[in-house]
């Protein structure tokens, strides 16, 4: 029997499907093997919606469909934090709601679809400040609305994650790590995502000291890479709608090998607190946009999600993580016998 520590692969499965039907995407991921999905885009009938706009008879569909392919929602792909924190004319298509109400409605709206789908992880966002302005500023009223959410969620029985991402404030390493330890709460962890960080031009020693400085506040990762065609330079903004070239765990810019070697060994450590809040493991989760990203999705494809999946895979091979994929036994199982 290995003693290596074991992580639980889930993706995002819009990426998966072409016309992001929920059968599209649970027809690939139960194929590619994979037992847990994150949702976020899903066509149940009545055409292509973000989670947050699932009506209920959609939600019932969906969680039969689940129960057909043998799936489970790994957490709650939400758009939580993706709008302005101040209402100041940037530029930005970015939306601004005041805060309470924000509170009142979306954040509650989202702890109740995630005990619809039966998830303890909600992934978010620390919003948007000013463009031009320094995220540094920022960090006492992200703290504060943070603050606020993860106690929301943490009423709820929910844990609330804060993905690295440019343009928002929780946009570097140590920027997430110091408002992770500002806030201070049981509800709050961090997703760390190598390649959210290299689209913004920083190196793979940079990416690996990001997440160092995240370390200890990592709830799961993200999974996506990117490589650079021609030497980039550093950018206070990120066109994401203009990255194009997303790859593979195995191929990209931002050292995955290091990263997930050094991950290694806080996996059981990690894997028992996260399973006291009844979360069954630690998850990886792959949202590789090989076939193009932006703001509030990407895409890869079922040939591209396989693809990611198995780069992957060969990463985990390499630094001695073990994963399981469904075998004859599963299938078999799933058939009564």
């Amino acid at each position: 029997m290995s003693s290596n520590p074991q992580v639980i692969i889930t993706g995002f499965a819009d990426e998966s499907a072409n016309q992001k039907t929920a059968e599209q995407q649970f027809c690939a991921f139960a194929a590619l093997g994979l037992q847990y999905y994150s949702i976020r885009f899903i066509d149940a009938g009545k055409g292509v919606k973000n989670v947050m706009q699932l009506t209920r008879s959609e939600i019932t569909k969906i969680r039969h469909l689940e129960d057909e392919y043998g799936l489970n929602v790994s957490s709650l792909g939400s758009p939580i934090g993706k709008v302005k924190l101040l209402d100041v004319e940037d530029k930005s298509h970015n939306k601004y709601v005041p805060f309470q109400k924000y509170l009142k409605k979306d954040v509650a709206k989202a702890c109740d679809l995630a005990h619809a789908f039966e998830t303890k992880l909600i992934r978010g966002f620390s919003f948007y400040h000013p463009r031009g302005t320094d995220p540094w500023d920022h960090v006492p009223q992200v703290v504060d609305q943070l603050g606020q959410i993860a106690e929301a969620c943490h009423r709820s029985d929910l844990i609330f994650g804060l993905e690295i991402e440019a343009n928002l404030v929780g946009q570097s390493g140590q920027l997430l790590a110091e408002i992770h330890r500002q806030v201070n709460h049981p509800s709050l962890a961090t997703i760390f995502d190598a390649g959210n960080i290299v689209t913004q031009g920083c190196s793979a020693t940079e990416v690996l000291e990001q997440y160092r400085a995240m370390k200890k506040g990592i709830g799961w990762l993200h999974i996506k890479d990117y490589r650079h065609p021609s030497p980039v330079q550093r950018t206070d903004h990120v066109d994401e709608e203009a990255l194009k070239h997303f790859v593979p765990a195995d191929m990209g810019d931002s050292g995955h090998e290091a990263i997930l070697r050094d991950f290694r060994d806080s996996i059981p450590a990690l894997e028992r607190k996260l399973k006291r809040r009844g979360v069954p493991g630690v998850f990886l989760d792959l949202e590789p946009h090989v076939k193009g990203g932006g703001q509030f999705g990407g895409f890869s494809g079922p040939d591209g999600l396989g693809v990611a999946l198995r780069g992957l895979c060969r990463v985990l091979d390499y630094v001695d993580i073990d994963y399981h994929l469904r075998d004859f036994d599963d299938v078999m199982a799933a058939r009564g016998f």
